[in-house]
């Protein structure tokens, strides 16, 4: 029983409504102020009491055991049905009307419809989409066609323009009969009387035989073709003359082109055109269509005459090395043929002697090319390059491209060098020798010192430097200094000041020692091989310093007594380097915070760089959860994106210092580099060039603090104990 309708017994119709304005006749469409219709809903959308308002969209079923809407459930699904129209033709004597065969198609997904004619060959009229996809409203009202307004058999009027259905596909048949729409039976469109014709006029040009084996033949060999090298011995009003002979063997055709090299001779684009060539030529030239293929303008001739024919002109089988070939007259020999020629007739005749034919004397060696001295202007690649051709060339980087720069990190070398000088104050100087492997360049730069008297800064422009002791004019090509040249404790001359390197960075070293094929001092192989032949005496010597050196046998000892043995023993101070650092237990000191916070300001300040608050919103952006954390990547990300003007080294030190569990703090770190709220204390000029150099703390090797000398008495000495002399030692 329903409840009476008291305060609090009734259900609010009103409540959770959002919508709440009226509806409304007039409105703009295209700018056009026009009716809309009566078919208006009440307040909020809701239908008047009633009213029926039409859908908006086709009627169709939503999908089976689905609440998916249509245009996800009818997703690429479309219903094609053949029709056809016409139209007239004025002026026309075959025909008065104009049949166009066209294709509906009806979308399901929104009950769009387009309309396209087929394109057919030379069809001089428009063709293409008749009509674009759209909704297509029905003639005279103010609704859209849908599904139900199709069916065979059935007429369907396209703004003024009428269609005749005449058949569909066999997804329209079968979604209609599922909807329950009972189709009619498919009609035929009327002939069209031109096109008709048109058709009979082309069957007539069809040829009504063909020949099956020759057909067959193209197939399997079409685009295989027989390549041989050949002579004309024409020395009696000329010369030889070399050939290239193509055979083709789809249609056994052949084809001759000529070889003219620089002699002067008019270049003719073909020797013998693509034809099939006669082994016996014909005194009388034979008319056009008197001996032809029975397959093109003789189709009723017999086969005896075909191969009577076909038996006259060269085949693949006539065609080897050494053989005579009678080119209309004119006597070609065949003396050479490529690979693919001779796979051919090994596997189908089973030839195997392919030896080419020699009919002319060897060509007489080159007289070596003589270079004249360099004059002195330009490089020397360009001023030989200017020897070699007519029209000069920019010499190739080959090298340039190969070892520029491999992602972010560059190929380049880093020592650290001093002069050798008996000057006090030159000794002092540190120099910072940069070698580019791109194109094997130096540049030196200086260290810049506090109270020494001496500028810093460039100290020699990028270039290529020469070995010292050699002729500047000569012809024989000069020798600069490469890679190899340089190592740790090397003197090299540049621009006649002689310097010795001290040290080299990590990427240096590194880099020798992934590479020890190009740099035989940095090969540890080589070095423990030197250390292996080594005489006894020497051996001996090594285990009793050691035993010196360690007391109390903890299988370790200091760096530079390790240093001062092996440098006595023979090895140069980069291989003592080179061993050090593969048997040695190194600590590497590690960067105070605050130090890289403070070398991190001074980059910045200098650049200048004051973005902060916009690298503080970019943070807060990428930080969707709001902790006031994001991850190293992201960081460094967003790092690279507003070009933040640190040194990589410098700028993934503090990424890891500021690495805590999860990610890192951004608050601190934007804390840490602003030098505009928080700044640091200045750093030294020398500091600040270890970040972009990247080299390492110490200048003097004190990194490798102790050397596991145990390993290398086992690995390389063969001792097992500095106290119990092993087999070398025993011998």
């Amino acid at each position: 029983m329903a409840l009476p309708t008291l305060a609090g017994n009734s259900a609010n119709v009103q409540l959770g409504k959002e919508r709440f304005h009226k509806s409304h006749h007039f409105d703009f469409s295209g700018g056009i102020p026009m009716l809309m219709g009566m078919e208006k809903a009440g307040i909020g959308g809701d239908p008047l009491v009633g009213q029926k308002i039409p859908s908006k969209y086709p009627g169709f079923p939503r999908g089976e055991g689905s609440d998916r809407p249509p245009w996800l459930a009818f997703d690429q699904q479309v219903l094609c049905f053949e029709a056809f129209y016409q139209e007239t033709v004025p002026d026309a004597e075959l025909e008065m009307q104009n049949i166009r065969r066209c294709k509906i198609y009806f979308y399901l997904e929104d009950g769009t419809i387009q309309v396209v004619e087929p394109k057919s060959k030379n069809g001089c009229v428009p063709q293409g989409t008749v009509i674009r996809r759209h909704r297509i409203p029905l003639p005279d009202q103010h609704q859209f066609y849908n599904v139900f307004h199709f069916n065979i058999n059935q007429e369907v009027v396209f703004y003024a323009r009428t269609f005749k259905i005449t058949d569909c596909d066999s997804f329209t048949k079968n979604f209609l009969t599922n909807l329950g729409v009972l189709l009619n039976e498919p009609t035929a469109a009327p002939e069209h009387p031109f096109r008709t014709l048109r058709q009979k006029s082309e069957d007539s040009m069809k040829p009504l035989r063909q020949n099956r084996d020759q057909f067959q033949k193209f197939l399997k060999n079409d685009g295989k073709i027989l390549r041989f090298r050949c002579f004309w011995d024409d020395t009696v009003f000329g010369d030889q003359q070399e050939l290239i002979l193509l055979y083709y063997l789809a249609d056994d055709t052949i084809e001759v082109f000529q070889v003219v090299p620089n002699s002067g001779r008019q270049h003719v684009p073909k020797f013998l055109s693509r034809s099939k060539l006669p082994k016996r030529p014909p005194v009388r030239m034979k008319l056009p269509g008197e001996a032809t293929d029975p397959s093109v303008l003789n189709p009723l001739a017999p086969m005896t005459q075909a191969a009577l024919v076909s038996g006259e002109f060269y085949r693949d089988s006539d065609l080897t090395i050494g053989a005579e070939v009678n080119i209309w007259g004119r006597r070609v020999v065949i003396t050479d043929c490529d690979e693919f020629t001779k796979d051919y007739y090994r596997s189908k005749y089973g030839i195997e002697d392919f030896s080419p034919l020699q009919y002319k004397d060897p060509p007489p060696p080159k007289p070596a090319q003589t270079v004249p001295p360099y004059n002195g202007f330009g490089s020397e690649e360009d001023s030989l390059n200017s020897c070699q051709g007519l029209l000069p060339q920019r010499p190739r980087k080959k090298k340039f491209m190969e070892e520029e720069r491999c992602g972010l990190s560059r190929y380049l070398l880093n020592f650290l060098a001093k002069m050798v000088t008996t000057d006090p104050v030159d000794t002092e100087r540190r120099f910072i020798i940069t070698f580019y492997l791109s194109d094997d360049s130096i540049s030196v730069f200086e260290k810049p010192q506090k109270n020494s008297g001496v500028l810093g800064g460039k100290f020699l422009e990028r270039r290529r430097v020469l070995k010292p002791g050699q002729e500047l004019f000569k012809s024989e090509p000069f020798q600069y200094l490469t890679a190899q040249d340089l190592y740790v404790g090397a003197s090299v001359c540049l621009k006649g000041v002689t310097f010795q390197l001290l040290d080299a960075d990590e990427h240096t070293l590194s880099y020798m020692e992934q590479h020890e094929q190009q740099f035989p001092r940095a090969n540890a192989d080589i070095i423990l091989s030197k250390v292996r032949s080594f005489p006894e005496d020497k051996h001996s010597r090594i285990r009793e310093f050691l035993a010196l050196s360690d007391p109390t046998n903890t299988g370790l000892v200091p760096y530079e007594s390790f240093r001062g043995l092996m440098m006595d023993c023979g090895l140069s101070e980069h291989e003592v380097l080179v061993l050090a650092r593969r048997f040695s237990e190194r600590q590497e000191p590690e960067a105070d915070v605050g130090f890289m916070l403070a070398a991190a300001q001074h980059f910045l300040r200098v650049k200048p760089f004051q973005d902060f608050p916009l690298l503080a919103d970019l943070f807060m952006y990428h930080d969707r959860q709001k902790g006031g954390r994001l991850s190293a990547k992201e960081v460094r990300t967003i790092c690279k994106a507003v070009h933040l003007p640190l040194p990589e080294s410098l700028r993934e030190g503090l990424l890891i210092k500021f690495t805590d569990g999860d990610g890192i703090d951004y608050h601190a770190l934007i804390a840490g580099i602003d030098w505009l709220k928080h700044p640091a204390p200045p750093v030294r000029p020398e500091d600040t060039l270890k970040f972009e150099l990247n080299l390492r703390p110490e200048a003097d090797g004190s990194a490798l603090k102790n050397i596991k000398y145990s390993d290398l008495l086992k690995d390389v000495l063969s001792f097992t104990s500095i106290r119990d002399p092993g087999p070398a030692a025993s011998t």
